[in-house]
């Protein structure tokens, strides 16, 4: 009797699973600067998009007014330093993802347009609980030790309410700012 047949290997970008000129767009959020091989993938990307489709990407741009998202960044960079080198997660994507120089250079070459590329703030304020959730959601705590993250998060808890203490804002809040670049371009 067999057992139960493996799962099927999920599809990568760098060889996506569909025909030439098959999509009118395309979007990333958060993920075309994480992906290996990049050039791989924007030629599939640019292979599967109709002529005139749209390439739309959201990334990742920093802290902005935040004292609790540079709060929580430092307290992340220093675990992470703390783990075994084996048990790091490796350094993710190429860095001319993450900026606008970069991604004309890299989408030009398979028929992009040069991007068009807007700044968005976004506020993450609020009560510490809540403003850890939403930034150990984006930085992916999870592939840390859970007694590393347990304790990443009550010094994080600690710190923040201390700063909100320290800023005298009401009700507890901590401030938490962030931005995106929006990203877009189209095939030639």
């Amino acid at each position: 009797m067999a057992g139960p047949s493996p799962p099927e290997a999920p599809d990568r970008a760098q060889d996506l699973p569909f025909a030439d000129d098959s999509f009118d767009a395309c979007v990333s959020h958060m993920a075309l600067m994480l992906m290996g091989d990049v050039e791989q993938v924007i030629a599939e990307i640019a292979r599967v998009l109709a002529p005139g489709a749209t390439l739309a990407c959201v990334i990742g741009g920093g802290a902005v007014g935040g004292e609790a998202y540079e709060l929580f960044l430092g307290l992340l960079r220093a675990a992470i330093r703390d783990v075994p080198a084996a048990q790091r997660v490796p350094a993710l994507g190429d860095r001319r993802t993450r900026s606008r120089e970069g991604l004309d250079g890299l989408l030009g070459p398979a028929g992009f347009t040069p991007v068009d590329w807007e700044t968005v703030a976004m506020d993450l304020s609020g009560p510490p609980e809540q403003v850890w959730a939403a930034l150990s959601g984006v930085y992916d705590v999870g592939p840390l030790d859970p007694r590393t993250v347990t304790s990443l998060r009550e010094t994080f808890l600690a710190r923040a309410e201390a700063l909100a203490l320290a800023l005298e804002i009401p009700d507890g809040l901590v401030p938490c700012g962030m931005k995106v670049h929006v990203v877009t371009a189209r095939l030639r």
